[in-house]
């Protein structure tokens, strides 16, 4: 397995890149807007291909780089459900599986730093974001915190995990790199209290000073553009009223670029075959499955996803790929289904 932790000194945030060898799909969790360019040389020396851009929770201290890999390499931006980032693709919610090839990390909502806040483990490590720090755990005061929710989300859920499991926060200002969830139970001075009611006294009492960038950041974080108002402004996306009209029609091959997990769960569109955004760029291309499709019988392709973003991203391949009449479901499934779209499992 190809793992790099990865430091931004002026926020103290730790990022996180992997995949399961070199050349394959790779995943980065918590990345900074300034470390973009440094994320992305490195993959190209370690030949990775970037799929999925993840953020544990709605930052304070420093500006996501989920936006600018999102335009850089086409990847799927990923958050809980929770979160009101525009920017997200795919919203997990708590005990999904995110998955890239050759590695899966489950997904544990652990609110209490943020209401947003989530914690993904991998075998024998966890990525606990600002829930559990090395010797600490996150701020409550602020972003919908609440100590008590923390204190669940720490003691009722992280701490249940092997005492072994490796933890890797998103942040840390004293140089340490990693720890365990057996240490953290033993070391953790944040950690030794006798019950929710003094975790949260401990918490209520800190008075901290606000982040020095939260100003800025949380409100550049919840907004880093939607691919689909280009795409809109383009005249490539239908509404889901409009969609309502033409799916069945001939003339339209509804293609759902979700994930196989995504389907299950929330179901899919009648009618619609299934292509999943991963294999997007294969299948566009002269001989892929979705070229010759649209080629040969002269029907168009309409694209959807979750929330619309993939299949925003989607529209443009095609476009460039000569499949000029391609366009999507604006807002995606989430939109049909306000819509009273109907659904099939």
């Amino acid at each position: 397995m190809i793992f790099r932790q990865l430091f931004d000194a002026a926020s103290g945030t730790y990022t996180y890149l992997l995949a399961s060898r070199r050349g394959g799909e790779a995943l980065i969790v918590d990345p900074v807007l300034e470390k973009v360019d440094r994320y992305l040389s490195l993959i190209r020396e370690l030949d990775l291909r970037l799929v999925k851009a993840v953020d544990t929770h709605l930052h304070a201290d420093h500006i996501t780089g989920l936006g600018a890999l999102r335009d850089s390499t086409h990847c799927i931006t990923v958050m809980g459900e929770q979160s009101s980032v525009d920017v997200v693709s795919m919203r997990l919610s708590d005990g999904d599986m995110l998955r890239i090839e050759g590695l899966e990390l489950e997904a544990i909502y652990t609110p209490g730093h943020t209401d947003d806040s989530y914690s993904f483990r991998m075998e024998d490590r966890v990525f606990t974001g600002d829930t559990l720090l090395i010797r600490g755990t996150g701020r409550t005061d602020f972003q919908n915190g609440c100590p008590r929710a923390q204190y669940d989300s720490i003691f009722n859920r992280l701490l249940r995990l092997p005492d072994e499991t490796m933890v890797f926060p998103a942040h840390d200002y004293k140089g340490d790199t990693v720890s365990t969830i057996g240490e953290e139970k033993r070391c953790n001075p944040r950690l030794q209290v006798r019950s929710v009611d003094e975790y949260v006294a401990l918490m209520n009492g800190l008075n901290l000073s606000n982040p020095k960038m939260m100003d800025v950041a949380v409100p550049a974080n919840k907004r880093q553009g939607l691919a689909q108002e280009e795409i809109a402004r383009l005249g490539w996306a239908l509404d889901a009223m409009q969609a309502r009209a033409v799916v069945g029609c001939k003339d339209t091959v509804l293609v759902d670029l979700r994930e196989k997990t995504e389907r299950q769960k929330h179901g899919s569109i009648p009618g619609s075959l299934h292509a999943p955004y991963s294999d997007l760029e294969e299948n566009i291309q002269p001989g892929g499955m979705l070229y010759e499709l649209a080629s040969a019988t002269d029907r168009r392709l309409l694209f959807y996803c979750a929330f619309g973003e993939r299949s925003a991203m989607a529209v443009r391949a095609a476009h460039d790929a000569g499949l000029e009449t391609a366009c999507h479901i604006h807002g995606g499934i989430d939109a049909w289904k306000k819509a009273d779209g109907p659904l099939t499992h």
